[in-house]
């Protein structure tokens, strides 16, 4: 008999104290608690405390102290948080939150890493943070080499292939390179952690009608279709590209597990549109499963009571389950 990897939990770091996160990690605790273990590394100053704490000396202990109280694994900050003002003296105590987190999935004394948001500005000006922000920070504490960005919920998973530049500049930064990398990571990480054996992926265009045989451009025919047609020839179950414009009706979306996308917009809208408040930010290529809420800190509403706690939620619940996909079978 195969014995089953033992259940472990999701680290979750603490993101920007000033913003929404520790209201979120509370009521995150109140839905899913019972259900996915998980444990909080941050200063228990900075929770509201509307909620039982459990703090623990072990990781592995929040387990059992997920059925009593929010697990902490206590990391004390320089002074205490302001709701909606960041300060940039407790830019090292969320940075060592992140690196806490990596370093304990890594060494396997946590199933999966959920981020809470950061606020860069603050990181940059209180612990000179150069990274462009959470992505490629994990992507340097694990050494990897390559990492792609995807928006996913239960109606739809979107891969945008360019993330955060100016629409300008995408048809210089989309080369048949880059196209292939993101294309190749997505199919890996659907097989291995969403455990999807044959992937079907789907491609968009880049031009409107994905180009109409060159008549509203070129880059479809002469970049796209080359990268897709090498693919398919190696046995990935690809399609494109695709007008993108059809791509994201109910019919369409049965046909795929996920859309590859040119731009940020061309992905994120659709997956927004469909599922605003559920769509989680899923890092793939990392050696551990990454997942966020697809939200930032929200500054105008901390300490409101107003957050709406459903995307960490799902972003919890979703790293648990790819977790769960990657531990050994009976």
């Amino acid at each position: 008999m195969i014995q089953k990897t033992p259940v472990l939990p999701v680290a979750v770091s603490c993101g920007e104290p000033a913003g929404i996160g520790p209201e979120l990690i509370e009521a995150a605790w109140q839905a899913v608690g019972q259900d996915v273990p998980f444990f909080w590394i941050g200063d228990p100053a900075h929770l509201p405390g509307f909620v039982p704490h459990a703090v623990l000396d072990d990781p592995r202990d929040a387990l059992q102290a997920c059925a009593t109280g929010l697990p902490i694994l206590p990391m004390p900050f320089n002074g205490p948080r302001v709701a909606g003002q960041a300060q940039p003296r407790h830019a090292q105590g969320v940075i060592a939150s992140i690196e806490s987190g990596v370093d304990l999935v890594m060494h396997g004394l946590a199933s999966a890493l959920c981020t809470l948001p950061i606020h860069k500005q603050a990181l940059a000006e209180g612990a000179n943070f150069r990274f462009p922000g959470h992505t490629e920070f994990l992507a340097h504490l694990a050494g990897a080499d390559e990492v792609v960005m995807m928006l996913a919920s239960e109606q739809l998973r979107v891969v945008p292939a360019t993330i955060h530049i100016a629409i300008s500049e995408v048809p210089e930064a989309l080369t048949e390179a880059l196209l292939e990398k993101r294309i190749r990571i997505t199919a890996t990480a659907l097989k291995e952690q969403f455990g999807i054996a044959t992937p079907r992926i789907a491609v968009a265009g880049l031009n409107p009608h994905a180009g109409e045989g060159g008549r509203m451009g070129h880059e479809d025919a002469t970049l796209i279709s080359p990268v897709v047609d090498r693919l398919r020839a190696e046995g990935l179950h690809l399609s494109g590209p695709l007008p993108a414009d059809t791509m994201f009706h109910a019919r369409a979306r049965a046909n795929y597990d996920v859309a590859i996308c040119m731009y940020h917009d061309q992905a994120l809208i659709p997956i927004k549109t469909l599922d605003f408040d559920r769509g989680v930010n899923v890092t793939l290529g990392l050696p551990f499963i990454r997942t966020s809420p697809d939200h930032g800190t929200a500054f105008d509403i901390a300490g409101k009571g107003l957050a709406n706690p459903t995307s960490t939620v799902e972003a919890l619940k979703l790293a648990h389950h790819l977790a769960q996909n990657g531990s050994n079978e009976a």
